[in-house]
Protein backbone atom coordinates (compact mmCIF):
# COMPACT_ATOMS: atom_id res chain seq x y z
CA UNK A 1 0.00 0.00 0.00
CA UNK A 2 2.71 2.73 1.24
CA UNK A 3 4.64 1.68 -2.29
CA UNK A 4 1.95 2.24 -4.35
CA UNK A 5 1.29 5.77 -2.77
CA UNK A 6 5.21 6.19 -3.11
CA UNK A 7 5.30 5.88 -6.53
CA UNK A 8 1.87 7.95 -7.05
CA UNK A 9 3.27 10.69 -5.80
CA UNK A 10 6.51 10.38 -7.36
CA UNK A 11 4.61 10.13 -10.86
CA UNK A 12 2.71 13.37 -9.45
CA UNK A 13 6.11 14.99 -9.19
CA UNK A 14 7.16 14.40 -12.10
CA UNK A 15 4.42 15.70 -13.89
CA UNK A 16 4.21 18.99 -12.07
CA UNK A 17 8.50 19.26 -13.10
CA UNK A 18 7.68 18.46 -16.46
CA UNK A 19 4.46 21.19 -16.68
CA UNK A 20 7.01 23.62 -14.59
CA UNK A 21 9.19 23.03 -17.73
CA UNK A 22 7.20 23.52 -20.19
CA UNK A 23 5.79 27.03 -18.82
CA UNK A 24 9.24 28.24 -17.90
CA UNK A 25 10.33 27.56 -21.40
CA UNK A 26 7.16 28.91 -22.68
CA UNK A 27 7.81 32.32 -20.65
CA UNK A 28 11.34 32.22 -21.99
CA UNK A 29 10.37 31.95 -25.71
CA UNK A 30 8.10 34.67 -25.20
CA UNK A 31 10.37 36.82 -23.59
CA UNK A 32 12.83 36.78 -26.47
CA UNK A 33 10.00 39.16 -28.33
CA UNK A 34 12.09 42.36 -27.33
CA UNK A 35 8.54 44.11 -27.50
CA UNK A 36 7.54 41.73 -24.45
CA UNK A 37 10.51 42.14 -22.73
CA UNK A 38 10.43 46.04 -22.46
CA UNK A 39 6.97 45.92 -21.49
CA UNK A 40 7.69 43.55 -18.92
CA UNK A 41 10.62 45.78 -17.90
CA UNK A 42 8.01 48.90 -17.76
CA UNK A 43 5.51 46.70 -15.37
CA UNK A 44 8.80 45.66 -12.88
CA UNK A 45 10.83 49.05 -13.64
CA UNK A 46 9.12 51.88 -13.11
CA UNK A 47 6.77 51.13 -10.33
CA UNK A 48 10.08 49.77 -8.74
CA UNK A 49 11.61 53.07 -9.36
CA UNK A 50 9.01 55.77 -8.13
CA UNK A 51 8.18 53.39 -5.24
CA UNK A 52 11.95 53.79 -4.32
CA UNK A 53 11.57 57.75 -4.62
CA UNK A 54 8.14 57.27 -2.45
CA UNK A 55 10.43 55.73 0.62
CA UNK A 56 12.71 58.61 0.31
CA UNK A 57 10.02 60.98 -0.37
CA UNK A 58 8.19 59.98 2.96
CA UNK A 59 11.64 60.57 5.36
CA UNK A 60 12.24 63.45 3.83
CA UNK A 61 9.43 66.05 4.39
CA UNK A 62 10.85 68.61 2.56
CA UNK A 63 10.32 66.96 -0.82
CA UNK A 64 7.34 67.81 -3.02
CA UNK A 65 5.50 64.67 -4.35
CA UNK A 66 4.56 66.53 -7.49
CA UNK A 67 7.80 65.47 -8.65
CA UNK A 68 6.28 62.13 -9.48
CA UNK A 69 4.08 62.25 -12.20
CA UNK A 70 7.22 63.85 -14.57
CA UNK A 71 9.44 61.17 -13.48
CA UNK A 72 7.00 58.64 -14.00
CA UNK A 73 6.37 59.04 -17.52
CA UNK A 74 10.25 60.23 -18.19
CA UNK A 75 11.00 56.51 -16.64
CA UNK A 76 8.35 55.12 -19.02
CA UNK A 77 9.60 57.07 -21.79
CA UNK A 78 12.96 55.40 -21.12
CA UNK A 79 12.62 51.61 -20.34
CA UNK A 80 9.68 51.63 -23.21
CA UNK A 81 12.13 52.42 -25.73
CA UNK A 82 15.78 52.25 -25.24
CA UNK A 83 17.31 52.87 -28.55
CA UNK A 84 14.96 55.77 -29.39
CA UNK A 85 15.24 59.36 -29.93
CA UNK A 86 14.68 60.24 -25.62
CA UNK A 87 16.86 57.12 -24.67
CA UNK A 88 19.31 59.18 -23.44
CA UNK A 89 20.32 59.31 -19.73
CA UNK A 90 21.80 62.76 -20.16
CA UNK A 91 19.09 64.08 -21.67
CA UNK A 92 16.51 62.74 -19.39
CA UNK A 93 18.11 64.09 -16.63
CA UNK A 94 19.06 67.87 -17.94
CA UNK A 95 15.80 67.85 -19.42
CA UNK A 96 13.77 67.64 -16.62
CA UNK A 97 15.95 69.99 -14.92
CA UNK A 98 15.63 73.06 -17.71
CA UNK A 99 12.04 72.06 -17.06
CA UNK A 100 11.92 72.74 -13.95
CA UNK A 101 13.99 75.91 -13.51
CA UNK A 102 12.41 77.38 -16.59
CA UNK A 103 9.15 77.25 -14.66
CA UNK A 104 11.02 79.05 -11.67
CA UNK A 105 12.01 81.73 -13.60
CA UNK A 106 8.24 82.11 -15.19
CA UNK A 107 7.27 82.36 -11.81
CA UNK A 108 9.17 85.42 -11.37
CA UNK A 109 8.98 87.00 -14.81
CA UNK A 110 5.26 86.97 -14.52
CA UNK A 111 4.88 87.64 -10.86
CA UNK A 112 3.71 91.64 -12.03
CA UNK A 113 0.64 90.07 -13.53
CA UNK A 114 -0.14 86.96 -11.31
CA UNK A 115 -1.78 88.23 -8.71
CA UNK A 116 -5.18 86.79 -8.01
CA UNK A 117 -4.67 83.87 -9.96
CA UNK A 118 -4.36 80.99 -8.00
CA UNK A 119 -1.89 79.88 -11.05
CA UNK A 120 -1.22 82.51 -13.30
CA UNK A 121 -1.92 81.65 -17.03
CA UNK A 122 0.87 84.12 -18.05
CA UNK A 123 2.92 82.12 -15.76
CA UNK A 124 1.72 78.69 -17.24
CA UNK A 125 2.19 80.51 -21.00
CA UNK A 126 5.48 81.64 -20.13
CA UNK A 127 6.77 78.58 -18.56
CA UNK A 128 5.84 76.27 -21.52
CA UNK A 129 7.59 78.70 -23.72
CA UNK A 130 10.98 79.23 -21.92
CA UNK A 131 11.07 75.07 -21.92
CA UNK A 132 10.48 74.50 -25.04
CA UNK A 133 12.76 77.30 -26.36
CA UNK A 134 15.47 76.63 -23.85
CA UNK A 135 15.42 72.73 -24.71
CA UNK A 136 15.36 73.14 -28.50
CA UNK A 137 18.69 75.41 -28.29
CA UNK A 138 20.37 73.09 -26.09
CA UNK A 139 19.19 69.79 -27.96
CA UNK A 140 17.86 68.52 -24.53
CA UNK A 141 13.99 68.02 -25.58
CA UNK A 142 12.32 66.00 -23.26
CA UNK A 143 8.31 65.38 -23.26
CA UNK A 144 8.90 65.42 -19.24
CA UNK A 145 10.26 68.49 -18.93
CA UNK A 146 7.00 70.38 -19.83
CA UNK A 147 5.66 68.42 -16.94
CA UNK A 148 8.23 69.99 -14.29
CA UNK A 149 7.85 73.39 -16.00
CA UNK A 150 4.23 73.26 -14.91
CA UNK A 151 3.97 71.39 -11.47
CA UNK A 152 6.49 74.30 -9.70
CA UNK A 153 4.25 76.52 -10.35
CA UNK A 154 1.69 74.73 -7.68
CA UNK A 155 4.48 73.84 -4.98
CA UNK A 156 3.31 75.60 -2.25
CA UNK A 157 4.44 72.84 0.39
CA UNK A 158 8.20 73.45 -1.28
CA UNK A 159 10.02 76.38 -2.24
CA UNK A 160 10.89 76.08 -6.02
CA UNK A 161 14.47 75.75 -5.35
CA UNK A 162 13.62 72.25 -3.34
CA UNK A 163 12.01 71.04 -6.20
CA UNK A 164 14.59 72.15 -8.61
CA UNK A 165 16.88 69.80 -6.52
CA UNK A 166 14.65 67.15 -5.98
CA UNK A 167 14.02 66.91 -9.54
CA UNK A 168 17.66 66.86 -10.61
CA UNK A 169 18.20 64.21 -8.02
CA UNK A 170 16.17 61.76 -8.64
CA UNK A 171 15.76 62.25 -12.09
CA UNK A 172 19.71 61.24 -11.90
CA UNK A 173 19.01 58.27 -9.59
CA UNK A 174 16.58 57.18 -12.74
CA UNK A 175 19.08 57.73 -15.35
CA UNK A 176 21.39 55.80 -13.03
CA UNK A 177 19.59 52.56 -12.78
CA UNK A 178 18.30 52.94 -16.94
CA UNK A 179 22.41 53.43 -18.18
CA UNK A 180 23.22 49.99 -16.06
CA UNK A 181 20.20 48.23 -17.01
CA UNK A 182 20.70 49.27 -20.75
CA UNK A 183 24.44 48.38 -20.88
CA UNK A 184 24.62 45.65 -18.25
CA UNK A 185 21.04 43.64 -19.55
CA UNK A 186 19.33 45.14 -22.58
CA UNK A 187 22.15 45.74 -24.91
CA UNK A 188 23.56 41.85 -24.11
CA UNK A 189 20.05 40.64 -23.98
CA UNK A 190 21.54 37.64 -26.60
CA UNK A 191 23.60 36.71 -24.07
CA UNK A 192 21.06 36.04 -21.46
CA UNK A 193 17.64 35.25 -23.40
CA UNK A 194 19.05 33.37 -26.77
CA UNK A 195 19.87 30.49 -26.56
CA UNK A 196 21.52 29.99 -30.06
CA UNK A 197 23.83 32.65 -28.75
CA UNK A 198 25.45 29.96 -26.39
CA UNK A 199 25.24 26.93 -27.44
CA UNK A 200 24.25 24.91 -30.87
CA UNK A 201 27.99 24.34 -31.50
CA UNK A 202 27.79 20.93 -31.24
CA UNK A 203 26.94 19.64 -34.42
CA UNK A 204 25.59 16.55 -35.50
CA UNK A 205 25.18 16.12 -39.30
CA UNK A 206 23.78 12.69 -40.91
CA UNK A 207 25.46 11.77 -43.64
CA UNK A 208 22.20 10.55 -45.99
CA UNK A 209 22.04 10.51 -49.57
CA UNK A 210 23.96 12.13 -52.65
CA UNK A 211 27.77 12.26 -51.35
CA UNK A 212 28.53 15.70 -52.78
CA UNK A 213 25.63 17.13 -51.06
CA UNK A 214 26.05 15.46 -47.88
CA UNK A 215 29.68 16.68 -48.10
CA UNK A 216 28.48 20.46 -48.70
CA UNK A 217 26.06 20.28 -45.87
CA UNK A 218 28.86 19.17 -43.53
CA UNK A 219 30.94 21.90 -44.42
CA UNK A 220 27.99 23.87 -43.47
CA UNK A 221 27.61 22.59 -40.29
CA UNK A 222 31.26 22.88 -39.76
CA UNK A 223 30.96 26.42 -40.60
CA UNK A 224 28.50 27.20 -37.62
CA UNK A 225 30.17 25.19 -35.50
CA UNK A 226 33.37 26.86 -36.34
CA UNK A 227 32.10 30.04 -34.89
CA UNK A 228 32.47 28.80 -31.28
CA UNK A 229 36.06 27.68 -29.38
CA UNK A 230 34.26 24.48 -28.11
CA UNK A 231 32.46 23.94 -31.44
CA UNK A 232 32.76 20.27 -33.08
CA UNK A 233 30.90 18.34 -35.79
CA UNK A 234 29.73 14.52 -35.53
CA UNK A 235 29.12 12.41 -39.01
CA UNK A 236 26.64 10.03 -38.44
CA UNK A 237 25.74 7.33 -40.97
CA UNK A 238 22.91 5.24 -40.33
CA UNK A 239 22.64 1.19 -41.40
CA UNK A 240 19.67 -0.28 -42.33
CA UNK A 241 18.50 -1.94 -39.25
CA UNK A 242 16.91 -5.16 -41.58
CA UNK A 243 19.97 -4.87 -44.17
CA UNK A 244 22.47 -5.42 -41.37
CA UNK A 245 20.82 -8.24 -39.66
CA UNK A 246 21.05 -10.45 -43.05
CA UNK A 247 24.50 -9.26 -44.35
CA UNK A 248 27.06 -11.73 -43.06
CA UNK A 249 29.82 -9.32 -43.99
CA UNK A 250 27.98 -6.80 -41.59
CA UNK A 251 31.57 -6.05 -40.30
CA UNK A 252 33.05 -4.94 -43.72
CA UNK A 253 29.93 -2.64 -44.62
CA UNK A 254 30.31 -0.48 -41.18
CA UNK A 255 34.37 -0.97 -41.54
CA UNK A 256 33.46 1.08 -45.60
CA UNK A 257 30.86 3.11 -44.00
CA UNK A 258 33.47 4.32 -41.54
CA UNK A 259 36.27 5.23 -43.90
CA UNK A 260 33.92 7.37 -46.04
CA UNK A 261 33.01 9.36 -43.20
CA UNK A 262 36.40 9.67 -42.19
CA UNK A 263 37.44 10.51 -45.82
CA UNK A 264 34.92 13.58 -45.16
CA UNK A 265 35.60 14.08 -41.49
CA UNK A 266 38.97 15.04 -42.94
CA UNK A 267 38.03 17.64 -45.06
CA UNK A 268 35.89 19.29 -42.53
CA UNK A 269 39.14 19.28 -40.00
CA UNK A 270 40.56 20.93 -42.84
CA UNK A 271 38.44 23.43 -44.60
CA UNK A 272 36.50 24.59 -41.24
CA UNK A 273 39.20 23.55 -38.55
CA UNK A 274 37.08 22.17 -35.86
CA UNK A 275 37.38 18.97 -34.60
CA UNK A 276 35.49 16.08 -36.58
CA UNK A 277 34.12 12.59 -34.89
CA UNK A 278 32.12 9.94 -37.04
CA UNK A 279 29.62 7.29 -35.71
CA UNK A 280 28.32 4.49 -37.55
CA UNK A 281 25.07 3.81 -35.58
CA UNK A 282 22.54 0.55 -36.76
CA UNK A 283 18.71 1.06 -36.09
CA UNK A 284 15.62 3.15 -37.37
CA UNK A 285 16.85 6.22 -38.80
CA UNK A 286 14.80 9.19 -37.02
CA UNK A 287 15.64 7.20 -33.44
CA UNK A 288 18.71 6.29 -34.16
CA UNK A 289 19.80 10.32 -35.18
CA UNK A 290 18.53 11.90 -32.33
CA UNK A 291 19.78 9.26 -29.81
CA UNK A 292 23.01 9.64 -31.13
CA UNK A 293 22.75 13.80 -31.00
CA UNK A 294 22.42 13.03 -27.35
CA UNK A 295 24.44 10.53 -26.82
CA UNK A 296 27.12 12.99 -28.01
CA UNK A 297 26.50 15.96 -26.57
CA UNK A 298 25.43 18.01 -29.49
CA UNK A 299 22.45 20.42 -29.71
CA UNK A 300 22.22 21.25 -33.40
CA UNK A 301 21.57 18.52 -36.25
CA UNK A 302 22.05 19.54 -39.69
CA UNK A 303 20.82 17.47 -42.36
CA UNK A 304 20.60 17.08 -46.17
CA UNK A 305 17.32 18.51 -47.08
CA UNK A 306 14.82 15.62 -48.63
CA UNK A 307 11.73 15.55 -50.28
CA UNK A 308 9.10 12.61 -51.08
CA UNK A 309 6.75 13.31 -53.96
CA UNK A 310 7.19 17.52 -53.69
CA UNK A 311 6.99 17.64 -49.73
CA UNK A 312 9.36 17.21 -46.73
CA UNK A 313 10.47 13.76 -46.58
CA UNK A 314 9.32 11.66 -43.02
CA UNK A 315 12.89 11.36 -41.90
CA UNK A 316 13.46 15.18 -42.09
CA UNK A 317 9.90 15.95 -40.83
CA UNK A 318 10.91 13.58 -37.43
CA UNK A 319 13.93 15.26 -36.55
CA UNK A 320 12.37 18.67 -36.88
CA UNK A 321 9.70 17.31 -34.54
CA UNK A 322 12.62 16.15 -31.49
CA UNK A 323 14.07 18.30 -29.03
CA UNK A 324 17.34 19.61 -31.13
CA UNK A 325 17.76 22.57 -33.22
CA UNK A 326 17.54 21.51 -36.65
CA UNK A 327 18.89 22.41 -40.00
CA UNK A 328 17.38 20.98 -43.13
CA UNK A 329 20.43 21.74 -45.92
CA UNK A 330 19.79 22.51 -49.61
CA UNK A 331 22.65 23.34 -51.71
CA UNK A 332 22.04 24.66 -55.35
CA UNK A 333 25.11 26.57 -56.33
CA UNK A 334 27.81 24.60 -55.14
CA UNK A 335 29.42 27.04 -52.35
CA UNK A 336 31.68 26.21 -49.73
CA UNK A 337 31.45 29.58 -48.08
CA UNK A 338 28.39 31.40 -47.92
CA UNK A 339 28.86 35.59 -47.22
CA UNK A 340 26.59 36.74 -48.22
CA UNK A 341 23.21 35.57 -46.32
CA UNK A 342 19.46 36.64 -46.42
CA UNK A 343 17.23 35.61 -43.51
CA UNK A 344 13.29 35.93 -43.34
CA UNK A 345 11.07 36.37 -40.31
CA UNK A 346 7.78 36.60 -39.94
CA UNK A 347 7.44 37.71 -37.25
CA UNK A 348 9.74 37.96 -33.70
CA UNK A 349 10.80 35.11 -31.89
CA UNK A 350 12.91 32.46 -30.92
CA UNK A 351 13.25 31.20 -34.22
CA UNK A 352 13.90 34.53 -36.00
CA UNK A 353 17.00 35.31 -33.18
CA UNK A 354 18.41 31.78 -34.28
CA UNK A 355 18.51 32.53 -37.64
CA UNK A 356 19.93 35.92 -37.65
CA UNK A 357 22.65 34.18 -34.88
CA UNK A 358 23.38 31.33 -37.15
CA UNK A 359 24.06 34.03 -40.38
CA UNK A 360 25.85 36.13 -38.43
CA UNK A 361 28.46 33.20 -37.67
CA UNK A 362 28.71 32.72 -41.23
CA UNK A 363 29.31 36.41 -42.58
CA UNK A 364 31.96 37.70 -39.52
CA UNK A 365 32.93 40.34 -40.12
CA UNK A 366 33.56 40.45 -43.80
CA UNK A 367 30.25 38.99 -45.45
CA UNK A 368 26.72 41.24 -45.63
CA UNK A 369 23.80 39.71 -43.65
CA UNK A 370 20.55 41.28 -44.63
CA UNK A 371 16.86 40.28 -42.79
CA UNK A 372 13.62 40.70 -44.39
CA UNK A 373 10.08 40.31 -43.68
CA UNK A 374 7.01 40.97 -46.37
CA UNK A 375 3.88 43.66 -45.47
CA UNK A 376 0.81 42.71 -47.14
CA UNK A 377 -0.12 46.91 -46.80
CA UNK A 378 1.93 50.13 -46.12
CA UNK A 379 0.46 51.14 -42.50
CA UNK A 380 2.48 47.87 -41.88
CA UNK A 381 5.93 49.32 -42.42
CA UNK A 382 6.56 51.31 -39.56
CA UNK A 383 6.07 48.47 -36.96
CA UNK A 384 7.83 45.93 -39.16
CA UNK A 385 10.85 47.95 -39.15
CA UNK A 386 10.54 48.59 -35.46
CA UNK A 387 10.29 44.90 -35.14
CA UNK A 388 13.25 44.11 -37.57
CA UNK A 389 15.68 46.54 -35.76
CA UNK A 390 14.42 45.22 -32.53
CA UNK A 391 15.90 41.79 -33.91
CA UNK A 392 18.79 43.22 -35.60
CA UNK A 393 20.14 45.15 -32.61
CA UNK A 394 20.87 41.35 -30.70
CA UNK A 395 23.85 40.58 -32.91
CA UNK A 396 27.13 42.16 -32.92
CA UNK A 397 27.53 42.35 -36.84
CA UNK A 398 26.40 45.10 -39.70
CA UNK A 399 22.58 43.78 -40.91
CA UNK A 400 20.36 45.46 -43.14
CA UNK A 401 17.35 45.54 -42.67
CA UNK A 402 14.42 45.18 -45.17
CA UNK A 403 10.69 45.67 -45.70
CA UNK A 404 8.86 44.70 -48.86
CA UNK A 405 5.57 44.89 -49.65
CA UNK A 406 5.39 41.65 -51.95
CA UNK A 407 4.57 38.53 -51.06
CA UNK A 408 7.43 36.27 -49.62
CA UNK A 409 7.88 33.93 -52.75
CA UNK A 410 7.66 36.65 -55.07
CA UNK A 411 10.42 38.30 -53.30
CA UNK A 412 12.66 36.02 -52.89
CA UNK A 413 12.88 34.98 -55.99
CA UNK A 414 13.56 38.36 -57.36
CA UNK A 415 16.36 38.83 -54.66
CA UNK A 416 17.59 35.62 -54.10
CA UNK A 417 20.40 35.80 -56.81
CA UNK A 418 22.47 38.77 -54.59
CA UNK A 419 23.17 36.16 -51.69
CA UNK A 420 24.67 32.43 -51.03
CA UNK A 421 22.40 31.69 -48.83
CA UNK A 422 18.87 32.05 -47.82
CA UNK A 423 17.51 31.29 -44.31
CA UNK A 424 13.54 30.51 -43.68
CA UNK A 425 11.64 28.73 -41.12
CA UNK A 426 9.71 25.48 -40.79
CA UNK A 427 6.40 26.87 -39.45
CA UNK A 428 6.81 24.52 -36.78
CA UNK A 429 5.10 26.79 -34.48
CA UNK A 430 2.05 26.84 -36.49
CA UNK A 431 -1.03 24.07 -36.45
CA UNK A 432 -1.28 21.29 -38.58
CA UNK A 433 -4.67 22.75 -40.81
CA UNK A 434 -2.48 26.66 -40.91
CA UNK A 435 0.18 24.52 -42.66
CA UNK A 436 -2.30 22.45 -44.97
CA UNK A 437 -4.11 25.71 -45.88
CA UNK A 438 -0.77 27.86 -46.36
CA UNK A 439 1.77 25.46 -47.30
CA UNK A 440 5.10 26.95 -45.24
CA UNK A 441 7.48 29.06 -47.31
CA UNK A 442 10.12 26.70 -47.91
CA UNK A 443 8.04 23.93 -49.62
CA UNK A 444 6.78 26.79 -51.91
CA UNK A 445 10.30 27.44 -53.39
CA UNK A 446 11.42 25.38 -56.11
CA UNK A 447 13.90 27.16 -58.68
CA UNK A 448 15.81 29.34 -55.84
CA UNK A 449 19.25 31.09 -56.90
CA UNK A 450 21.13 30.40 -53.85
CA UNK A 451 20.85 27.76 -51.15
CA UNK A 452 18.62 27.02 -49.01
CA UNK A 453 18.41 26.76 -45.09
CA UNK A 454 15.17 25.90 -43.55
CA UNK A 455 15.77 25.96 -39.60
CA UNK A 456 13.27 24.58 -37.56
CA UNK A 457 13.36 25.30 -33.07
CA UNK A 458 13.48 22.12 -31.25
CA UNK A 459 10.49 21.08 -28.34
CA UNK A 460 11.93 21.29 -25.40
Amino acid sequence: MFDRVLARLVAAARRVRRFERRELDAFSRWLQDTGNLLHLTVLVAVPLLIASVTFISNALAELSFLLFPPLASGTYTLFSDPEGRYASPHRFVIGLVVGACCGWAAIWLSMPVATGWVVSPASAALSIFLTGAVTWLLDVEEPAAFSTALLVLVTDDVSPEAYVTSVAVFGGLVAVVFSVWRARFYERRSQYLYDTAKSDDHVLVPMRGDHERAETTALFGASLAASHDAGKVVLLAVLDPDEAADDPSLDDVAAETAERLESTARTVRTKAGVPCDVVVARGPPVSTTIETASNTNCDLVVTPYEEDRGLLSGYVRGVFNSRFDTIAFRPTTGARRWRRVLVTVAKPGDTAHAMLDFAARLVGRIGSLSVCTCIDAEVERRTAEKRLADLAETIEVDVETRVARSEITAFIGANAGAYDLLFVGSSGERSPASRFVSPPTFERLRDVDCDVAVFDRGNS
